[in-house]
Formats: structure tokens, C-alpha cells, sequence
């Protein structure tokens, strides 16, 4: 027990951290309202302007950035885990791109026009079609044939995201597809929340199943394997790995758009608070991802004066001098 006591006590206070900025979420906004009336209304049936604003615009929007962010976290910090790599990051696989372009094509298509659904819907189908193909490239190869599965998978996806933003015959669908891609949380609803949970909560599931062995892997495959770990394999940590981030990441840049950093950054923030064990690392990153997500949206949604800052625009501003700094380090410490 004493043993995971840093990772349990760890998420405790990031959790409670998640409640109060949700707490936030739902009380400030660029519209003022009385928090208090607004939920009194609202659990009492009365559709007052507060109580619209809380329960349609602002609550959808706070359970997906715990969501999102919880997401982008744990899966960066299992990729990190199974590959040994504290640079891998959840896009490393290409899911995120598949999503982008089953969304893309909706746009293309005009199917925005028959249902709000659409756009998330299409961006789920581009996953799930993205993990198909990765699972059966990837196979029962090792790492690297991950990595090499999920670059091509990546540049195949980009390019045929550039090719259909080459063909988009109206400007206004362009600049519409190019929104969306940077990433936000802005006008979701609850029907966002329905699609994107199943496939996050079952990715969730299934990462989070993987702690044990990746403890193991960090002595090496061979270590592993012996300590009766199956590494590859449908049944294998591998598989649990790819199959477990591509639902849950795929699932939310369905609905969010391309949100980029959260996996890279949370990771290395926590990294040695958890005596660097990947085990101990996987839910204080969900929590610690949920909590760096509501912020940002948060401060998006505050310092709004006119057109509202792109989410996924402010983690990159805010997960590159993170870097800079590590690259820093580094330099001064292999000096």
C-alpha cells in the first residue's frame, strides 16, 4: 500500500483541483449569470436565461474538457510508458488524423447541413476506421512497427486532409474546416458528450489495465515476457495500448477538434512527482490533463473580446516553452 501512496495521494489533490475549476467552468463565463438561481432553476424545471446557459451551453462544455483532457493525458502518459519514450504523443498513431478527415468529409460533403450530429459523427467514423487499419498494420510486431505503422498512417490522413481542403469549392467551408481543426470546446451540446463517451470510457478501461506491464517493460521485453507478461498478440499490452488510446483519443478529437500537447506536456510535469514509475503515472496524468484543459478553457473563455482564441492554438502556446525549457535542460546537462 505504501508503495503507490505518492501516485494515490497525487491524483486525490489533482482530482479535487478538476471539481473546483469545474465548479468555475459553470459559474463564470462571458455571459454573467447567478450561479445559484441558475441551478435552482434548472433542477426546478424552469427555463430561465441562467438556467439555458448552464445546463445547454455551459455544462456539455466542462464534462468534455475534463473528457478531452483527462484523455490526451492518460494516453500520453501510456504511449510514454510502452515505448520508453517521453517524447510519444497520442497523434503518434494517426488516429487523430483519421478523425480529422472523417470530419473533414462531412464538411465536404455538406452532410453539416442535414443534422449537428454530422461533424462529430464523421469524425468518429474517420477514427474508428483509422484504428481498423492501424490494429491490422501493426499486427503481432513490436514497437517499432507501431511507430512506422502509426507515421504512415499520419502522413496518409494528412494528405488526404490537404487534398480535400484543395477541393473544397467554397472559401466559407475552408475557413470552417481550418476552425475546427485547431481545436475548441465552443457550441458543444449534449449530444457531443453522448458520442464521445462510450469510446473514451472503454479506451480509459482498457489503458489503464496496462500499469502492471509497463512497470515490467521498463526493465525490458525480455524481463517482461519472462514475468509472464504477453506482449504482442491480440490479447497482448501492445494491442491493449494501440486499441485502448485510438477509441478514447479518437473518440474525443471527434468532437473537439485537434488539441494538441496535453499528451506531451502533463506526462513530463508529473513524471517525478511519481518516482518515475508508469504505473503511478497513468491516473494522476488524466486528472492532471483534465485539470490543464479546464484552465485553458477557461482563460479562453474569459479573455474573450471578440472571435474566441482556438483552444488547441493556447495549449500549443502554452506546451512549447515547456519544451524549449526541457531542450535547455538537456543541453546544460549533457554539458
Amino acid at each position: 500500500m505504501t508503495k503507490h501512496q505518492p501516485g494515490h495521494g497525487l491524483s486525490l489533490w489533482l482530482a479535487a483541483c478538476v471539481v473546483a475549476l469545474f465548479v468555475a467552468s459553470l459559474w463564470h463565463g462571458e455571459s454573467s449569470i447567478a450561479g445559484l438561481q441558475a441551478v435552482q432553476d434548472s433542477l426546478a424545471g424552469r427555463h430561465t436565461a441562467g438556467a439555458i446557459i448552464l445546463e445547454q451551453l455551459r455544462l456539455p462544455r466542462a464534462l468534455l474538457g475534463i473528457v478531452v483532457g483527462g484523455v490526451l493525458g492518460l494516453s500520453g502518459a501510456t504511449l510514454q510508458g510502452y515505448m520508453r519514450n517521453p517524447l510519444a504523443d497520442p497523434g503518434i498513431l494517426g488516429v487523430s488524423g483519421g478523425a480529422a478527415l472523417g470530419a473533414v468529409c462531412v464538411f465536404y460533403t455538406g452532410l453539416m447541413q442535414l443534422s449537428l450530429a454530422a461533424l462529430p459523427l464523421g469524425g468518429l467514423i474517420g477514427a474508428f476506421a483509422a484504428v481498423a487499419l492501424l490494429m491490422l498494420l501493426v499486427g503481432d510486431g513490436g514497437v517499432l512497427v507501431l511507430l512506422l505503422a502509426g507515421a504512415a498512417l499520419s502522413g496518409f490522413t494528412a494528405a488526404l486532409t490537404a487534398l480535400t481542403l484543395n477541393l473544397v469549392p467554397s472559401p466559407y467551408a475552408s475557413f470552417e474546416i481550418m476552425h475546427w481543426l485547431m481545436g475548441s470546446l465552443t457550441d458543444r451540446a449534449f449530444t457531443d458528450v453522448a458520442i464521445c463517451l462510450p469510446g473514451a470510457v472503454l479506451g480509459i478501461i482498457l489503458m489503464l489495465t496496462t500499469g502492471r506491464a509497463l512497470d515490467a517493460l521498463t526493465l525490458g521485453e525480455e524481463v517482461a515476457a519472462s514475468m509472464g507478461f504477453m506482449l504482442t498478440g491480440w490479447r497482448g499490452v501492445q494491442m491493449r495500448v494501440v486499441l485502448g488510446t485510438a477509441l478514447a483519443v479518437g473518440s474525443c478529437v471527434a468532437v473537439s477538434g485537434a488539441i494538441g500537447f496535453v499528451g506531451l506536456v502533463v506526462p513530463h510535469l508529473l513524471r517525478g512527482l511519481t518516482g518515475y514509475q508508469p504505473s503511478r503515472l497513468l491516473w494522476p496524468s488524466f486528472w492532471g490533463g483534465a485539470a490543464l484543459l479546464l484552465v485553458a478553457d477557461n482563460i479562453v473563455r474569459m479573455t474573450a473580446s471578440g472571435p474566441e482564441l482556438q483552444l488547441g492554438v493556447l495549449t500549443a502556446l502554452v506546451g512549447s516553452p515547456v519544451f524549449f525549457h526541457r531542450v535547455l535542460k538537456l543541453r546544460k546537462d549533457g554539458a
